[in-house]
């Protein structure tokens, strides 16, 4: 099992880099951002980098494959550090797929190699991760300290983007967007996706305590 893991999880964080550096390659080369389609127009570089990982897509691929990593040079690692990071890397992922292909996707027409990194980032991350977590564990791993403090990072991400946004008027998704819905109904939108990640959360703690020990 623990060759597997290690197999499994490199082929993720595989997967991963290879999108990222795709999408870089197209930034530094004034091609789409596979997030938004965006190409860039006016904006500088640094602007686009800057961007890039503010998208909560993009910091949600980076922690899965930080695990991943993590997972191939130890399957079954544990400690109080990692449960958080470990639960963070489902959620965020898990979130980001879901939002990506019920919200997002019908809004972003992608061809070429910003396809590839979107297929990379926002389809094959999201559901290899859980389905790799579901098969290979390791669990139990999971408690509900672990369940609150990994909505430390979704909550700073939101607290970053509706500061940032204040300034720059520059809001990753058009759900989030204050200039154009207003506050509320931004703030609204995003306490809906905080809601579908504590019913994600409280899911997953109870999977991990259901279903068969990886360890």
């Amino acid at each position: 099992m623990s060759k597997l893991s290690r197999w499994v999880h490199g082929g993720i964080a595989a997967v991963i880099f290879a999108s990222l550096v795709i999408q870089l390659v197209l930034i530094f080369a004034g091609g789409a951002d596979a997030n938004s389609g965006d190409t860039g127009g006016a904006v500088g570089l640094g602007t686009r980098l800057y961007r890039l990982f503010s998208f909560f897509t993009i910091q949600s691929n980076l922690i899965v494959l930080a695990a991943a990593v993590c997972l191939v040079l130890r399957p079954l690692r544990d400690g109080a550090f990692w449960r958080v990071v470990r639960l963070d890397s489902l959620l965020g992922i898990v979130i980001a797929g879901l939002v990506f292909a019920i919200v997002l996707a019908p809004q972003v027409h992608l061809t070429g190699w910003a396809l590839a990194a979107t297929i990379g980032f926002h389809y094959i991350s999201p559901w290899t991760t859980l389905a790799a977590w579901l098969y290979l564990g390791p669990r139990p791993r999971l408690t509900w300290r672990a369940v609150v403090l990994a909505f430390v990072w979704p909550l700073a991400w939101l607290v970053y983007i509706f500061t940032q946004g204040a300034f720059t008027h520059w809001y990753p998704y058009p759900f989030l967007n204050v200039t154009d819905l207003g506050l509320a109904t931004a703030l609204r939108n995003a306490a809906l996706v905080l809601v579908l990640g504590l019913l994600l959360a409280t899911g997953l703690k109870a999977l991990d305590k259901k279903l068969p020990a990886r360890s």
